[in-house]
């Protein structure tokens, strides 16, 4: 899966959000100033042709919907975070977090609980 450019991102966000959409859509999301339509348009169709997007054809209008996930990208971005920034350590990364006040204490328990909760009950299945 290759990574998006900012801009990239910023569209899929809404595609995500809308689930199954037009450039129109997508435009009427943004804020303002709008770019115009063929940027969005040009976006759209890169970010089709690196696989994020596919679409229907009704006429000349185009329907678009994700056909990679939220939650696939979020997991493949995290892994190429750690990787880059953090010698591939998720001990790391949250070490920095802590030092740089972004995660408390109770709030690191509560993710320990959750994902003890997590497992065992993938452990019982």
């Amino acid at each position: 899966m290759q990574q998006l450019t900012k801009g990239e991102e910023e569209i899929m966000q809404l595609i995500w959000e809308l689930e199954r959409c037009t450039v129109r859509d997508v435009l009427d999301k943004l804020g303002t100033p709008k770019p115009p339509h063929s940027t969005i348009s040009s976006i759209v169709r890169i970010l089709e042709g690196k696989g994020f997007v596919d679409h229907k054809a009704y006429g000349r209008t185009y329907e678009y919907f994700p056909i990679i996930s939220r939650s696939d990208y979020s997991k493949k971005s995290i892994k190429k975070l750690v990787q880059d920034y953090f010698n591939g350590s998720s001990k790391s990364l949250v070490s920095f977090l802590v030092k740089e006040e972004k995660v408390n204490i109770d709030e690191l328990q509560q993710l320990l609980d959750k994902m003890k909760d997590e497992k065992n009950n993938v452990d019982k299945k």
